[in-house]
């Protein structure tokens, strides 16, 4: 892909101001200590760590198209504290204990991010304006007030999340029809792209190798292969998410979920005064088939969504990058929302994959024994939680015993998931599940049973 295709990932790739050209690919055969399959967040951060705790580490990245292609420079830009699993999933595995840990270490790392940002000087628009999730009918405010409960069961106050009533939730974010809400200071809004390509700017300062144009056709312990040449490495780490299960053997480790995105043209100011969100919280409501959206730094709105369907066989296209159906829909869920967008030029349209472990569990492990090591299943929350796994996976390659290493999602893997026609009939079945509960919700302001059975059949 030359960088004109690259610019039309994403809003993100549209508008970034740097270049967007392809590395030069892997020049031959290569000995190495660290060999990273990947070049998305994963990759660059538990690159970025380990050169910082070893500078002298030779490590490089091979990555199938340019760093950011994937879902780390097409994704809402939440850089949240929203850990995929629950509370009680976490504490199953574990402890109460160390469940609240976990929390707190996606807490902190939401500061981490911004931290790096600012010393490595990536403009990425970073705003820590918290995140507030819409209540926009009974069963959602219900909803709301339940959430609140749970986390004062486990021990956490307003810090963590606090009820919102209609006047603050509206003042917060002025959409249509709010009667409450819920806010968490945890969360920042940012240019995925611009973090993505800061970051990879940040880690070849460091002396890290980043080869582009070279898809990985075979990973082995202490060895990836490429079609330009073969790398040997102490360790190898597999920082793949969505794209894992193209590679061999690893067709059922994870189901490639397709997210899609509008944004719109920039907005005037007689806009933002109805609609808030001065301090660039990025917002929701609380439907089951999950919506998200923020004010971005040149003032737009970015908005996406599921719906999209998965695809036989876990497949991978360009082409499922954008669905009509999927992106009238998103359109016309902004424009519910906000009354004021109707006519409003949408400029962009995109979509992307992310990776969905079956048990919606994320991992980070590494096994001195083979040299293997690999963090994922983020299930679209993965700009902080691959932070907190490239900083994790950095501590045990090292070998330092720190809190982050004791973490419960650490050494941590999940099982595959079931073979076709399964696979394709439970996934998009989870799907329709979501989108009739909502339907129901709207229409009678009661809770709807559908959901809540389909999470606790997963094991939430």
């Amino acid at each position: 892909m030359a960088e004109r295709d690259y610019r039309r990932l994403s809003l993100w790739h549209d508008t970034y101001p740097g270049s967007l050209a392809r590395r030069p690919p892997l020049p031959g055969d290569q000995q190495v200590d660290v060999a990273v399959v990947g070049g998305g967040y994963t990759g660059l951060w538990t690159a970025y760590y380990l050169k910082q705790a070893d500078p002298g580490l030779r490590i490089a990245i091979m990555e199938r198209e340019t760093a950011g292609f994937g879902a780390s420079g097409r994704n809402g830009g939440w850089c949240s504290a929203i850990f995929p699993a629950s509370l009680r999933k976490v504490a199953s595995h574990s402890s109460r204990q160390d469940a609240a840990r976990m929390q707190q270490a996606m807490n902190d790392t939401v500061d981490e991010v911004g931290r790096v940002a600012a010393a490595e000087n990536i403009d990425c628009g970073f705003a820590k304006g918290g995140y507030v999730s819409l209540a926009r009918n009974q069963a959602q405010l219900l909803r709301a007030r339940a959430e609140v409960a749970q986390w004062q069961a486990w021990g956490f106050g307003e810090e963590q999340l606090r009820l919102l009533g209609k006047d603050e939730a509206t003042a917060m974010c002025g959409a249509a029809n709010v009667s409450g809400g819920t806010f968490t200071p945890h969360c920042a809004a940012l240019n995925p792209t611009a973090l993505v390509r800061g970051l990879a700017g940040a880690v070849e300062r460091m002396g890290v190798a980043i080869y582009e144009g070279s898809p990985v056709t075979q990973l082995r312990p202490r060895l990836v292969r490429t079609p330009h040449g073969r790398v040997s490495a102490d360790v190898v780490v597999r920082a793949t998410e969505g794209y894992t299960a193209q590679l061999p053997g690893l067709r059922r480790a994870m189901v490639p979920m397709y997210s899609l995105m509008v944004a719109t043209e920039p907005l005037p100011e007689t806009f933002w005064r109805e609609a808030g969100l001065a301090r660039r919280p990025t917002f929701s409501d609380k439907r089951h088939l999950r919506i998200y959206g923020q004010r971005t730094a040149d003032g737009r709105i970015a908005f996406g969504g599921r719906g999209a369907p998965y695809h036989f066989g876990s497949r991978v296209k360009p082409r499922f990058d954008r669905d009509r159906r999927v992106h009238d829909m998103l359109e016309r869920i902004l424009v519910d929302l906000f009354p004021a967008l109707k006519g409003v030029a949408v400029t962009h349209r995109w979509g992307g994959n992310l990776g969905i472990p079956r048990d919606w569990y994320p991992h980070v492990a590494y096994h001195p024994g083979t040299g293997m090591a690999v963090s994922g299943g983020y299930v679209g929350d993965g700009v902080a939680t691959a932070n907190l796994g490239g900083r994790t996976l950095a501590e045990m390659i090292t070998g330092r015993r720190t809190e982050l290493v004791k973490l419960p999602w650490a050494q941590s893997a999940s099982p595959g998931w079931e073979p076709e026609p399964l696979r394709w009939l439970g996934v998009n079945a989870g799907t329709a599940i979501f989108a009739l509960g909502d339907r129901n919700e709207a229409r009678s302001g009661r809770p709807s049973r559908l959901p809540a059975a389909f999470w606790r059949l997963l094991g939430h």
